[in-house]
Parts: structure tokens; C-alpha cells; sequence
């Protein structure tokens, strides 16, 4: 398994963002984005600021995706999913959100479909689904493994095609 790079400044504004998709940010999901940037080891200034976007609403728009890795991009997105299922009802606004935001993560559909399915699974792992026990950092090793897998099989594939660069 590779090593995965921390989390940076605007993994947890996106998260804040689309908590605050539905016109709401409940406590517990602002605690779980402040406590998971936390112990991604942030520093001051960075942590005051997502706390403050989970104080009040913040729009898409303002994350900067440059700073993101791919997997930081599909982790983003499939917390994102989760998160528009806790309360047991997802509405229009929240699906819009999340559609904006998987165009503004520039994640393709397909990849999308995966990490939605990755974020149920992990949350199927656990008794409780709410924030305070969603295992984040086990979301994020399962997108980091099943990614780097993806990437492994495509290279090989590549490789053993026709024309393809057996070195890489």
C-alpha cells in the first residue's frame, strides 16, 4: 500500500460546503469535518478557517482543487455522498450540490459511481453510521487502495497492448 498524502486546507472546506448544501450543517458533522482536520495535523489558521465554514455557509466555488491529489478529490466526494444520506432523506439541493461539486472536483462520472459505493461500504462497516463514529480514515485507505489497484491493472493493461510501453 502507498503512503497517502494528509489532507489539506480545502479537503475540509469542501466537506463544510456541501454540510451546509441542504440550508443546515449539524453539529455533529461540523464536529467530525473540525476533529478529522485536526488530527490531519493543520495547522491554526487553517483549522480557525473550516471551523468558521462550519459556523456558516461557504459555496463551492471558493475550493481550489489544485492543491488535491486525485485521491483527495474522490475522498472528498465520496464523504460528500455520505454525508447527503445521514439524516435518511436526500433533497434536490443536496443532490445539486454534490453534482457541482463532483464537476468542480473535476471527478468523471464513473469514479464518482465508485466512491459513493465506497463511502456506503464503509459506513455498512460500522453500527453507526453518524459522525462521531464514521470511520474517515478508513474511507480514505479504501479510496486510497482501490485507486492505486486501478492505476496498477490500467498500467499493466497498457503495457501488455499492443504498442503499449512495457517500462511504464
Amino acid at each position: 500500500m502507498s503512503e497517502t498524502q494528509p489532507l489539506g486546507r480545502d479537503v475540509f472546506l469542501a466537506l463544510a460546503a456541501i454540510g451546509w448544501a441542504d440550508g443546515e450543517l449539524d453539529s455533529e458533522e461540523a464536529d467530525a469535518i473540525v476533529r478529522t482536520a485536526l488530527e490531519a495535523g493543520l495547522d491554526v489558521e487553517a483549522i480557525a478557517e473550516i471551523e468558521a465554514a462550519t459556523k456558516s455557509p461557504i459555496d463551492i466555488g471558493v475550493i481550489d482543487r489544485k492543491g488535491m491529489s486525485k485521491e483527495d478529490r474522490l475522498f472528498v466526494y465520496a464523504v460528500a455522498s455520505w454525508m447527503t444520506r445521514l439524516d435518511g432523506l436526500v433533497t434536490e439541493e443536496e443532490e445539486a450540490a454534490l453534482l457541482r461539486l463532483g464537476e468542480a472536483l473535476k471527478v468523471p462520472e464513473r469514479p464518482r459511481f465508485h466512491a459513493d459505493a465506497i463511502a456506503k461500504e464503509v459506513a455498512e462497516l460500522s453500527e453507526d453510521d453518524r459522525p462521531a463514529r464514521y470511520d474517515l480514515h478508513r474511507l480514505r485507505a479504501v479510496i486510497g487502495e482501490r485507486l492505486h489497484a486501478a492505476q496498477a491493472a490500467r498500467a499493466a493493461q497498457q503495457a501488455g497492448a499492443p504498442g503499449g510501453d512495457a517500462e511504464g
